[in-house]
């Protein structure tokens, strides 16, 4: 196979990632072999691949493509989410550009709209993510809405009914008055907002006096039942057993009295709205108060809300503003910062309102999933996200479950002529149930189905279980062999949304963990700090990022820098390095195969380069291996970088190099494929594309055979004396090529080496062709005009009198000595203060001793250089 002088990662990608699709690499079956199982994190449907993605799906594709050359049996499942609250908003927008209203349609028409949107933008994620080279199995692509993830979903719905854990309700919900629909705790994001502190004066009924509320929410008088005022609070002592005038509708409403009331908050005075918050919901319950909601469900102002009926809620605070100062009722206002609610999906200011919903019971469900965690039967890396998974599972509230939407699964329950419902997979099954029910002649078309759908994440919190159809098959061959999945990479911030509930799912369904490790990406953000977002533009698009620099080049830059957990400070010259690392791979294997061999004497350097590079390679796959158990991934491909580049091509290549136009020993020609091969194998996981093409071109491959199912190099004896010898080794090198550079003596200048002292001389045919030395001579001490360096307690000379301009020489030795005897001298007195000694920290006190020290060594050494030079 001939190997092209540049690299081009288009190329080569496109034709590789069709011959793994040709000859279904990815595609798993169950079988003997130990299963490794991941399942996708399914993005939205109405998704385009982002850099989050582009993060999370790499180092899925890492873990999965390692697990397959370990020889098991590794399969990925790919899929979509459905997404009912951003795709509906897509449609609706997109039928708006068209001039029609969702209320214009009928339920069935809207839903092909739906669907004819989901076929035209569901896969182009998912083919985005082939450009990445995810070797997902393409067969088992799963979709939320799908037939059988939506039978498992209604299944469990009547299952969690009859077993008593969903019951319908009225409950006061996050309300989204733009996507028309309640949310779950989980799905608002609260944010400090810049607003006001209203005062408002309440007259108190029959008396020439008023209480004064402070409120944020001037707009939701219209809504008020009720003042509380703490029992004990003595400045509003006089209001007790009163009632007070809600200004601009003139309401009465009565004074209560509840420990819940902040007396040092505002005024003391707390205005009671049940309808519309929280807090004021339960202090209703509790003191029997009437709720009267104000509001449209778009956050206008119903006919309660009179005399704004019509007009947005935030254009009611400023009117109401106003006039309430030409009434006189407003004493004053003043600037106030609060956490205000905002939806996830559309951003628009969370509105809380009183609503029936269908709710999940989830304490019973929630026990064994955190003590899953807890023990560690599922680990979290890095751990410290079990606090967070702790926090939020012991004060865990019950799930609203349904949605005001027409786009998702929509609810199995149907309403009876005169009241009630019954649960039921589908119209049929209902019908007889309602039979069995009513005392009352009814007929199939009576049942009117709940129009509202579940939750989104009512039916992905299942997906590691009905990817593999676990729901409506439980015994099947799919779920019994890949079940539970192995590891599941996702983010932090959904970590209540699907992480928690996905374990509570599998073990109320497999009485097991769904997965056994969690690995959490962190946030990519630029490289100012800044989270990634469309409004800032400082996104990159992913694809014209590899079309740029090649996907392992994305892949690696990203990688390099994105630790478990830690947010990843994204900057486009990771992905410029690793277009670097392929160009280099490149070079080094055209460089290899440029050589030809010959059957001559194998030189003494190359044996012990091979010997030195087959215990660094065993040391490196030891470390890469204990890194992967640690989740370490950026470690663990910085360490395959480094041994690719520093000791391979820099160190291993150079030694056994055959001189210009010469042949190679074949027997160094022989390990030095060995060793490429091994470092492609190291490789693939994180650069599947180049090393695809490179091991296919080391030799001749059957057809349908791949790198992919080549095994992972295994560590073989690591020799650490010769590990350290040869890093001393590097040293001497290192130390004649710093002579020569500071000197100006051209590589090609063949120079002499001195040695002063014991040495060990087993290296020397490396140094002397790494360093083009004639000899290296044991010498009782240096020669005139030798420039000398240490290496450990070994004294090395290099005699060069005849080289240079001795007296200039002398001079800048003498300067540089005069310099170092007064750096010695300041840290001699230093170290001989005592207030010094005693009050610095320790590690700064063995900083300045080693200052010392470093300091003797030098001004010895420039004074044999010195005496050598006078010679």
């Amino acid at each position: 196979m001939e190997i092209a002088s540049k690299y081009n990662p288009a190329e080569v990608e496109d034709k590789w990632y069709k011959y793994w699709m040709e000859n279904r690499l990815f595609h798993s079956e169950p079988d003997e072999r130990e299963p490794y199982t991941i399942v996708i994190p399914p993005p939205n449907v109405t998704g385009v691949l982002h850099m989050g993605h582009m993060l999370n799906n790499t180092i899925q594709d890492v873990l999965v493509r390692r697990a397959r050359m370990q020889g098991k049996n590794a399969c990925w499942v790919p899929g979509t989410d459905h997404a009912s609250i951003a795709t509906e908003a897509k449609v609706v927008a997109r039928l708006a550009s068209q001039g029609i209203k969702k209320n214009d349609l009928s339920r069935d028409e809207f839903l092909r709209h739906a669907w004819d949107w989901t076929h035209e933008h569901g896969g182009i994620i998912l083919e985005q993510l082939k450009k990445l080279g995810a070797s997902c199995d393409w067969d088992r692509t799963s979709f939320t809405m799908d037939e059988i993830r939506s039978e498992s979903v209604l299944r469990v719905f009547c299952d969690l009914f009859d077993k008593g854990l969903i019951y319908r309700g009225v409950r006061m919900v996050n309300w989204d008055p733009k996507a028309l629909t309640a949310l779950s705790d989980e799905e608002v994001i609260h944010k400090e907002v810049n607003g006001k502190l209203y005062y408002l004066r309440y007259r108190v009924e029959g008396e020439d006096d008023y209480a004064v509320v402070a409120t944020t929410r001037p707009e939701t008088i219209m809504g008020d039942t009720a003042m509380c005022i703490h029992p004990d609070d003595p400045k509003n002592a006089r209001l007790k057993g009163k009632k007070v005038i809600v200004p601009i509708i003139n309401r009465v409403i009565p004074v209560i009295e509840d420990e819940y009331v902040d007396i040092d908050f505002g005024t003391g005075c707390l205005k009671v709205t049940p309808a519309h918050d929280i807090n004021d919901y339960m202090l209703g319950e509790k003191h029997r108060l009437p709720s009267i909601d104000i509001f449209n469900p778009d956050g206008t102002l119903n006919e309660n809300g009179a005399p704004y009926t019509g007009m947005d809620r935030f254009e009611v605070r400023k009117k109401i503003e106003k006039d309430l100062q030409e009434a006189g009722l407003l004493e004053k206002t003043e600037p106030y910062t609060n956490k205000v609610g905002f939806s996830e999906r559309t951003n628009e200011v969370i509105e809380p309102k009183l609503s029936m919903q269908w709710f999940l019971k989830m304490d019973q469900l929630a026990k064994p999933a955190l003590e899953a965690v807890e023990n560690d039967t599922i680990k979290f890396y890095p751990d410290k996200y079990k606090n967070t998974y702790r926090h939020w599972m012991e004060n865990v509230k019950d799930w609203c479950i349904s949605r005001q939407l027409w786009w998702g699964h929509r609810i199995p329950a149907y309403f009876l002529p005169k009241g009630g419902y019954v649960v039921a997979m589908t119209k049929e099954e209902a019908y007889e149930k309602a039979k069995k029910q009513v005392d009352y002649p009814i007929t199939i078309d009576d049942l009117k189905q709940d129009e509202d759908v579940l939750d989104t994440w009512f039916s992905s919190w299942l997906w590691p279980i009905s990817v593999f159809d676990g729901i409506n098959h439980p015994d099947n061959k799919d779920i019994n062999y890949y079940y539970p999945t192995d590891d599941l990479v996702t983010g932090p911030d959904i970590i209540f949304f699907w992480v928690a509930r996905m374990i509570m799912a599998g073990y109320e369904y497999r009485k097991q963990p769904c997965f056994r490790n969690v690995y959490f990406t962190g946030i990519v953000r630029d490289k100012l700090g800044r989270k990634m977002s469309k409004q800032l533009g400082n996104s990159p698009d992913p694809i014209e990022l590899m079309n740029k620099y090649g996907a392992d080049g994305v892949r690696m830059g990203m990688l390099l820098s994105s630790a478990a957990g830690n947010d990843l400070l994204f900057d486009e010259a990771l992905c410029e390095q690793g277009r670097n690392f392929n160009n280099k791979i490149w070079n080094a294997f055209r460089l290899v195969k440029g050589w030809q061999t010959a059957e001559i004497e194998q030189p003494e350097s190359s044996k012990i380069a091979i010997e030195w590079f087959e215990s660094k390679l065993s040391g490196t796959i030891a470390e890469v291996d204990d890194l992967f158990s640690k989740y370490r991934l950026s470690e663990a491909l910085m360490m395959v970088y480094k041994l690719f580049w520093d000791e391979f091509s820099s160190w291993y290549l150079e030694i056994i190099k055959p001189a210009y136009q010469q042949p190679i020993d074949s027997q160094t020609y022989q390990s030095t494929l060995q060793f490429f091969d091994a470092l492609l194998r190291l490789l693939h996981p994180f650069m599947p594309f180049i090393t695809e093409e490179l091991w296919q071109a080391l030799e001749e491959r059957q057809p349908g055979e791949s790198i992919m199912t080549a095994l992972q190099p295994r560590a073989r004896s690591i020799d650490n004396r010769l590990l350290a010898d040869f890093e001393s080794t590097k040293e001497i090198i290192a130390g004649i090529r710093t002579v020569r550079l500071e000197k100006n003596i051209p590589n090609k200048e063949v120079l002499t080496l001195q040695v002063i002292g014991d040495y060990n001389h087993a290296y020397d045919s490396i140094i002397l062709k790494m360093a083009n030395l004639s000899a290296i001579d044991r010498v009782d001490e240096k020669s005139a005009g030798g420039i000398g360096f240490m290496v450990g307690t070994t004294e090395f000379s290099i005699p060069l009198a005849e080289k240079i301009d001795v007296e200039a020489e002398l001079k800048k030795l003498e300067a540089e000595l005069t310099y170092q005897e007064g750096f010695l001298q300041s840290v001699q007195k230093k170290l001989s203060n005592e207030r010094f000694i005693q009050n610095a920290k320790p590690e700064i006190v063995e900083n300045e001793r080693k200052k010392l020290t470093d300091a003797q060594s030098k001004i010895e050494l420039l004074k044999e250089n010195i005496k050598a030079l006078r010679k």
